[in-house]
């Protein structure tokens, strides 16, 4: 492998590289390498959140409600309406988790488009740069894909109408901010949000100790590959 590719992995660890180990690698394997180690933390992520309570037993990435149905929620629960808001707490997030799962091959395209370039520009950009690279590369795409699935489980609820007519209004008046005016996109963000988030722990835990994260996935997904790339810079 080239002695610059060389510096750049090596910013993935702080231990000192060998350049007999590397020049056993070529350029083509470390970015092979990489986008095998993005693509399986992605997937990872999708897996953790794409199921029953990965969002609504998360503390981290709960949905929660809109800031201005939590502004009125305490008084309408004395009214009688807590049942509605536990409810719509629910399926926000039951929304969030049937979503995320048809993410899985848009992500996995992203990296499999990623060029060199982008690759050495990656391991340079620090702690979650890789996460960004998704974020710029897939967020168009996944909030065409969510939105629907989204919608088709607050459309049921008679309280997340309420709030998109009452929202709606406000935010002609700059009471309630325009993102927040649609349930549906709301929570089609938020979900966003969680799943970058989840990828960039993967990332970070990649880059804390690549040797150990790849050789998990390794005997998972049988990838040699990762074997030999980071296992050359440990």
């Amino acid at each position: 492998m080239s002695r610059i590719i060389g510096f750049l992995m090596a910013s993935l660890i702080s231990a000192p590289l060998f350049a007999a180990n590397l020049d056993n690698i070529t350029d083509t394997q470390a970015n092979s390498g990489l986008k095998q180690a993005l693509e399986q933390g992605a997937i990872r992520a999708v897996s953790q959140l794409g199921r029953t309570d990965g969002f609504m037993n998360n503390p981290q990435i709960k949905i929660p409600l809109p800031p201005a149905m939590q502004q009125v929620e305490s008084i309408m629960r004395t009214l009688g309406q807590g049942r509605a808001f536990d409810e719509l707490d629910l399926t926000i997030n039951r929304a969030a988790e049937a979503s995320v799962p048809a993410a899985r091959t848009l992500l996995i395209s992203a990296v499999r488009k990623m060029s060199l370039t982008d690759a050495k520009n990656i391991l340079t950009g620090g702690d979650t740069a890789g996460t960004e690279y998704f974020r710029q590369n897939s967020q168009t795409q996944l909030q065409q894909t969510f939105l629907p699935i989204v919608t088709r489980y607050t459309q049921k609820l008679g309280l997340a109408q309420q709030y998109n007519q009452l929202a709606g209004q406000a935010a002609q008046f700059g009471l309630v901010k325009q993102q927040d005016a649609s349930i549906e996109r709301y929570v089609t963000q938020k979900t966003l949000d969680g799943l970058y988030l989840t990828i960039a722990n993967e990332e970070k835990a990649l880059r804390a100790n690549p040797i150990q994260y790849t050789a998990g996935m390794a005997s998972k997904y049988g990838s040699s590959i990762l074997k030999t790339v980071f296992g050359a810079l440990q």
